[in-house]
């Protein structure tokens, strides 16, 4: 049986929208490793990635979802937003690269994307109020008029 798509509540559906984004960031990354692209290159677009989205999404997401909860539930988003971060930290750090860093960052960025999109925000709609979700979703509507767009310009993930 196939997965049905997520019904997403219309307060937090700019921040399921950024998710897809996580995916397909994801999803680069391990193409770039199949296809033997340089680790330095693979890099530098998690950098840019980092930077121009990724730590802002978390810092939203934190600041005004997670935060208004203190349940199993948003710690472990905090947690794995904290070891997330940490790991990219530690790619930068260190000189040598060892691809499987990039194999495993992918992989536990996507495992938390869909914990966040199937366990988490269910979880959020039910429990906040309906009048933070609807100041949640003005905010995100007044921030994220223009989506993300990605312009990066080496698209590694398409060599042959």
């Amino acid at each position: 049986m196939k997965n049905k798509p997520i019904k997403r509540s219309k307060y937090m559906i700019f921040l399921s929208h950024d998710h897809h984004s996580g995916l397909l960031f994801c999803w680069k990354i391990k193409e770039g490793l199949k296809r033997g692209v340089d680790a330095l290159r693979i890099k530098s677009y998690i950098n840019f990635f980092w930077e121009n989205h990724l730590s802002e999404h978390f810092q939203e997401e934190e600041v005004l979802l997670f935060n208004r909860l203190t349940d199993p539930l948003t710690r472990q988003a905090k947690q794995e937003h904290a070891m997330l971060t940490k790991r990219v930290k530690r790619m930068n750090h260190y000189e040598v690269e060892n691809n499987e860093d990039f194999v495993i960052f992918a992989e536990l960025m996507t495992k938390h994307i869909r914990f966040e999109e199937r366990v988490l925000f269910p979880h959020l709609e039910k429990e906040l109020p309906i009048s933070t979700l609807e100041t949640v979703g003005a905010y995100l509507e007044q921030q994220h008029h223009t989506p993300f767009k990605e312009d990066y310009p080496d698209k590694f993930w398409e060599e042959q």
